[in-house]
């Protein structure tokens, strides 16, 4: 045992309190040590999807205080999938902003840091107290990100999701006095077997919590009624803080699957049937919703925003059939849309910066230079965002389809997905055609193209690739972490029945 597993929080902590400290410091400086924050947590990531692929529960206790009691971090492939993936996003997010965003304003550095941080904690975390922390730690990151660089567009965006924000942080906590009420923990582990033990008296209560925790999650992960937010915060963002904000629902994401599934997930009538209810149909109305959304939009970030949503709700809808092969399917979807929908959200600020007006807005009618490369580069990722064979997109969505059709609601979510798939493809061949096969008009400025940038949205777009290419692999471990998702009781075994295996972090 190691104290890696502290790392993923400890690395962006020390190097977001450098950071604020050396404010001082020439930019160069700071870009350096941003990059290699990012850099060894993209590592860790790798480290964390080897350690976790025995199917064994890396704990890591400070204090070394055995559970329920104290801090207690776990590494489990869910886990390690999302920081692997959080880390290489963050990577490529920082290099695109290294080329000049990081100038708009004030402490970027530090900030990016803290809301690596944040999601890292969020993902590794077994208390829901300290789940609770690092999504305060990682929202007010998120808060001056959004605003980086001014404007009244990105303030008034801000407003909005500062408040539904701070509305959704006062449900968490009461959510978690009322648990810690009934049980006397926050624990995940002891939580789940206190729920699952709870007398029936209880059973409002804890059936209220849960619904209460749906909310807050509902708002992280953008979910019918609760998504409204996002749109103009997401399209109003610079693009690489935008393209890190890909990963911003996921988080909520996992925490539904890790709370519903895991800490109301026992007994003979789990309190999770309650909230199963209301899942599935929002899922499948974000997921409407977000398809509408894709081809009504008016400019290629709000229309990326839309993709967000329509991600989101078929990820839901994937978690809610309870299914080990449709939520492996989920999941491997989950790495095919935060990466395109990052890369859609840089794609907006290059075809941006190549116009004279407009920006990225389809109905402004304006010369694009370097036309080919970027019509290349938007139509590969168009046809896997479409999923379209035979990238990423279309082997994600031929999964999800293949494994929900034997579920009892799988024709539904057949419908749903391929006719929201309709509308994105629609959508995205408007932009392509629009911006790139019309004959081109005269320009007034010739605007170098950054090479740079070029290649960082060409290598995300590899990556999309290279997952099509060894997605055999990919979906076996996808496939046992969904095992492992639905199996609870080796979480709990894990963390309660295993005390000399914690990685001890000093005495109490």
């Amino acid at each position: 045992m190691n104290h890696l597993v502290a790392l993923p929080i400890l690395i962006p902590l020390l190097a977001g309190a450098g950071l604020l400290l050396g404010y001082r410091l020439p930019l160069r400086l700071q870009r350096g040590l941003g990059i290699l924050s990012c850099t060894l947590l993209t590592l860790l990531g790798l480290w964390a999807v080897q350690q976790a692929g025995s199917g064994d529960y890396t704990l890591y206790a400070l204090g070394n205080w055995a559970p329920p009691f104290g801090i207690l971090l776990v590494l489990d492939r869910l886990s390690a999938v999302m920081l692997l993936l959080t880390a290489s996003l963050s990577l490529f997010c920082i290099l695109y902003a290294c080329r000049g965003t990081d100038r708009e304003g004030s402490h970027f550095h530090p900030l990016f840091q803290f809301q690596l941080m944040g999601i890292n904690g969020a993902f590794l975390t077994g208390d829901m107290f300290n789940l609770f922390v690092f999504f305060e730690v990682l929202l007010i990151a998120s808060y001056a990100l959004l605003l980086h660089g001014g404007g009244r567009a990105r303030s008034r965006a801000g407003l909005h999701y500062v408040i539904i924000n701070l509305v959704g942080s006062a449900l968490f906590l009461l959510a978690l006095g009322t648990l810690y009420g009934l049980t006397g923990t926050l624990n995940m582990a002891d939580l789940a077997g206190a729920i699952s033990a709870a007398p029936d008296t209880d059973k409002p209560l804890l059936v209220t919590a849960a619904l209460l925790l749906l909310v807050v999650f509902g708002i992280k992960a953008a979910i019918l009624p609760l998504l409204f937010w996002l749109p103009r915060a997401y399209s109003a963002a610079s693009a690489p803080v935008a393209a890190l904000f890909a990963i911003m629902t996921k988080v909520g994401i996992y925490a539904i699957i890790r709370i519903f599934m895991l800490v109301f997930g026992l007994g003979e009538a789990p309190i999770a049937d309650a909230v199963w209810l209301w899942v599935w149909p929002m899922a499948l109305a974000t997921l409407a919703l977000g398809g509408i959304g894709t081809l009504g939009a008016a400019s290629l970030r709000t229309m990326t925003a839309y993709l967000v949503v329509v991600s989101v709700g078929i990820l839901l809808a994937t978690v809610a059939l309870h299914d080990q092969a449709s939520l492996a399917a989920g999941l491997f979807y989950l790495l095919h849309s935060t990466c395109l929908t990052a890369v859609f959200f840089l794609l907006a600020d290059l075809v941006g910066r190549q116009r004279d007006r407009g920006y990225d807005r389809f109905s402004v009618i304006s010369a694009l230079n370097h036309r080919w490369l970027l019509g290349s580069l938007f139509f590969l990722a168009a046809v896997s965002m479409a999923g379209l064979p035979p990238f990423s997109g279309f082997i994600s969505k031929l999964w999800i389809l293949q494994a929900s059709l034997p579920l009892t609601n799988g024709l539904l979510l057949w419908a749903l997905v391929l006719g929201t798939g309709l509308l994105v493809l629609i959508a995205l061949s408007r932009c392509g055609s629009g911006w790139f096969w019309r004959p081109p008009a005269s320009t007034t400025t010739q605007r170098p193209l950054d090479p740079v940038r070029v290649g960082i949205v060409t290598a995300m777009i590899a990556v999309s690739i290279a997952l099509a290419l060894y997605a055999e692999p990919v979906m076996v471990y996808l496939d046992l972490t969904a095992q492992q998702i639905l199996s609870p009781e080796q979480y709990i075994h894990a963390v309660l029945a295993n005390p000399d295996a914690l990685l001890a972090g000093g005495a109490p």
